[in-house]
């Protein structure tokens, strides 16, 4: 069985920036989510998840930043940067920042594995599963998810946590992971019977390769 203390949640692009409607790069929906976020985190603190607050920020003259978001990056007021006239636009929503003794790291593209130290400190954490909650799901979610896969860690995505541009892009997206072995869930599923509805695929596979090497 999965257990909370080695589940992480991960917290990802939860910015003003994302979230706030005036904001050039605002994702439709992700506003929506964040009373169900604020739930989900305030239980993972009671169970005493690991907590990992994962974030983009902007050099003020572009250089980290991807070169397809480059063009309206820098035409509407360097969103997530030190330049923007939102002061806030790179700092958590209000009700998703950190608390003391949860991690932060800032990713410099879309999945939260990449180029970052993730994986090492969710290794240090004894960490082997993951719940992923924040925004966009076809881009942040989704790479970090199917990095996360790869690295081997167990993945669930909290369906009502995450947001897209449409509901038909968030539908699409959540069942491609769903198929490729991502636990889809809910907020309410989470807050009555928080990881334990998460199967152990890692897990059961090496108990059952253990099993076949002792036949052999």
């Amino acid at each position: 069985m999965i257990s909370p203390q080695q589940t992480a949640l991960l917290i990802i692009d939860m910015q003003y920036g994302f979230v706030e409607p005036d904001s050039p790069l605002c994702i439709a929906g992700a506003a929506q989510t964040v009373d169900a976020c604020a739930r989900v985190l305030s239980k993972a603190r009671e169970i005493s998840m690991p907590v990992v607050h994962i974030t983009r920020d902007y050099a003020s003259d572009g250089s980290d930043i991807e070169a397809v978001r480059w063009a309206l990056w820098a035409s509407a007021g360097k969103p997530l940067s030190l330049d923007c006239a939102q002061v806030n636009s790179a700092e958590e929503i209000a009700p998703l920042g950190p608390c003391a003794g949860e991690y932060c790291i800032v990713k410099p593209r879309f999945s939260a594995f990449f180029a970052t130290k993730l994986d090492l400190l969710l290794r240090r954490l004894g960490v082997t599963s993951v719940v992923l909650m924040g925004t966009t799901t076809p881009n942040c979610i989704r790479t970090t998810c199917y990095d996360a896969l790869s690295l081997d860690y167990n993945v669930a995505v909290l369906q009502d946590c995450t947001s897209s541009r449409t509901p038909e892009v968030q539908a699409a997206n959540i069942e491609d992971m769903r198929v490729i072995g991502a636990h889809i869930f809910s907020s309410e599923e989470f807050l009555q019977h928080d990881v334990s509805l998460v199967p152990d695929v890692v897990g059961d596979m090496r108990a059952e390769m253990l099993e076949f090497a002792r036949e052999d």
